[in-house]
Order: C-alpha cells, then sequence, then structure tokens
C-alpha cells in the first residue's frame, strides 16, 4: 500500500485562521497536533517510505517542520492549484515511475478528524487487500450522524463479501450511486436509511487504474500530466467530477463503517465536533457572556470578548481580521474569500 495524503487546499471556509500562508491542515484545531501530523500520526502502520504527501511548492516546508520523518522525497509538489483530480493523477503518475504502479494507492486527506484509528487502520487494510484481489475501486463511507447537507453521499447496493481483520468484521457492498450534496429534506431521508453513507473521499485503487481511467475519462488531466508533464495545463476539477462519478458502479466497491469522522470543512463543522451537548459555547481564551447559547467563541491568547444574546453565532477574531456570523451561514465565508481577493 501506497498511502497519499492530500495537503495542498487552503482551507478558505476556516478564515480567518487558515490562510493561504498557513491553511487548516497545517493548523491545530482539535488536540494539540495540527491535522497534517494527526493524519500523518493515524498512518504509522506503514513504512515512512510508503507514505506520501502531495502539496504545492508554497507548502513543502511547513510539510517538512511538521513532519521530520518523512523522507523529502516523498514529498509530491504540485506546480499549481488544480484542485483533487489532477493532483490524485499526478500522485499516480509519481508512484508509477517509481515502480509502484501494481500497488493499491489509498487517497488520504490532511483536513480530516478521524478519532476511531483503530477502526480507520482496519478498515483500510480491507478497502486495499479487496482492490488487490479484485482490481476495482474502492471508499470507505460512514453512517451519517446528522443531515448534512454541505457533503455528498454514498447509496450502497448489493453486499459483496464480508472480510475480517484484526477480530472485525467488514461488509464490502457494490456501489448503487453517487449523490450529490442534498437539500435538508433529503438529508434527513438519507439519514433515516441504512443505504446512504457520507462519501469520506477516502478512495483505494491500483495505481495503474487510476491512470488507465484518467486516460479515458479525463484525457485533458490525464496528457497535461502523463503525456506533457505540465501539471499547470490541468483543468482544475475535483476527483468526484474528473474520475469516481463517471466510473461503473459494478468497479466500485464501498465498506460502510464507523471512524468517528468528520470533514472539518468550516466552522459549524468545528463547532459540531466540540461541543459536547446541545446549546453549550465552545470557546477559546476568556470569553464573558450574558445570554449567549450555542456559539463558537474564538479569540488570541489575553484578549478578553464579551457576547451579549448570541444564539448560534460564530466570532473568530486574529490580530488582522474579525468574523462574525451565524453558524448555518458558515459555508459562505467563501465568498468572502473572493471579495478579499
Amino acid at each position: 500500500m501506497k498511502a497519499v495524503i492530500m495537503a495542498g487546499g487552503t482551507g478558505t471556509r476556516l478564515w480567518p485562521i487558515s490562510r493561504d500562508e498557513q491553511p487548516k491542515q497545517f493548523q491545530a484545531f482539535v488536540g494539540k497536533l495540527t491535522m497534517l501530523q494527526q493524519t500523518y500520526k493515524r498512518l504509522s502502520f506503514l513504512k515512512p517510505s510508503d507514505i506520501f504527501v502531495s502539496t504545492i511548492a508554497q507548502y513543502v516546508s511547513l510539510v517538512k517542520k511538521q513532519l521530520p520523518k518523512l523522507p523529502k522525497s516523498n514529498i509530491i509538489i504540485e506546480s499549481a492549484m488544480r484542485d483533487t483530480g489532477p493532483s490524485i493523477c499526478n500522485a499516480a503518475q509519481v508512484l508509477k515511475t517509481r515502480g509502484a504502479a501494481d500497488e493499491v494507492m489509498a487517497i488520504i486527506y490532511a483536513d480530516h478528524l478521524i478519532k476511531k484509528e483503530d477502526v480507520f487502520r482496519s478498515s483500510l487494510k480491507t478497502a486495499v487487500s479487496y482492490a488487490h484481489s479484485t482490481n476495482k475501486f474502492g471508499v470507505i463511507g460512514v453512517k451519517a450522524q446528522y443531515p448534512n447537507i454541505n457533503l455528498g453521499y454514498i447509496r450502497i447496493g448489493k453486499l459483496l463479501e464480508k472480510k475480517h481483520i484484526n477480530s472485525e468484521e467488514f461488509d464490502v457492498f457494490e456501489l448503487d450511486r453517487f449523490v450529490e450534496k442534498p437539500n435538508l429534506e433529503k438529508a434527513q431521508q438519507f439519514l433515516n436509511s441504512y443505504k446512504y453513507f457520507w462519501n469520506t473521499g477516502l478512495y483505494v485503487g491500483r495505481v495503474q487504474m487510476f491512470l488507465d481511467e484518467f486516460k479515458k475519462h479525463s484525457p485533458a488531466i490525464y496528457k497535461a500530466i502523463a503525456v506533457k508533464k505540465k501539471y499547470e495545463l490541468s483543468p482544475k476539477i475535483s476527483i468526484d467530477f474528473a474520475l469516481i462519478e463517471k466510473l461503473n458502479s459494478s468497479s466500485m466497491f464501498v465498506i460502510p463503517t464507523d471512524l468517528g469522522w468528520n470533514d472539518i470543512g468550516n466552522w459549524q463543522a468545528l463547532y459540531d465536533e466540540l461541543a459536547t451537548s446541545d446549546g453549550m459555547n465552545v470557546t477559546e481564551n476568556q470569553h464573558i457572556s450574558i445570554d449567549t447559547k450555542g456559539s463558537l467563541i474564538i479569540a488570541p491568547k489575553g484578549k478578553k470578548i464579551a457576547t451579549i444574546g448570541l444564539h448560534d453565532f460564530v466570532v473568530v477574531d486574529t490580530p488582522d481580521a474579525l468574523l462574525i456570523m451565524p453558524k448555518e451561514r458558515a459555508a459562505e465565508v467563501k465568498e468572502i474569500i473572493k471579495m478579499l481577493k
């Protein structure tokens, strides 16, 4: 197995803490380790030589500083910001040039939170083993915890096999279809169904298969990377739209499991992860409040923030920027970034 950690994004929805100079994967939002360091630690069952990090040139020094045990030659540099489609094709091409064309590549994201690391390891090993023996692509899905309208979903098909690893049993299903981000009504229906799971984006497949399918379904990406060696000529597109959703459903399998998983994609998601009861405030440093409930309040060390009458709000104060908004509008932070640019 070759694990490729995707660490090239800018994390705009967690502005103003996540910035171009040091985006969210290099920040410690949950715990003392940064999200990248947590991800690397999660893969400690692999040899360092089997772990790769794909990132843009601007972040190479941060990767080296935060992951001193990672071989420097295992940092895959993306020469431009082109989303996950081109970056995964590029990683596959790099692995092929290093003689790993027949090995299974696992796509891991540096900004995901996974609490149940033992389950993660076992389910990933199961997925890699099944992908290797069947020449199929696989994805790990997780049961929805609430009606999330900011994530894509997976609908499972027939049961293919039951796999045992480390005294744990995992069901392997055929993929029925992928479902784009739903409205609230649909998300509630998915929550109540045993057939729908959150799509974690944790994909596995043989390196050469990735390249073959890119050549077939996204020739512009393949040509730019594998033929012209000009990464910057690739279209900007996610792996889902570039490849995964174009594959025949019978060529993919799904392993549903409970990872304690969360895609910390915005401030609402971070609040949901840190709050331990309904209506509680999640605060960092000194917060004084009157009639404030269900809010996320972050301030620089040594600075007091006082709130009165805020319900379900986000307040993030940094030395040079201040964000205030209703929690439910967390996805709109990206629009602020567009305005700033």
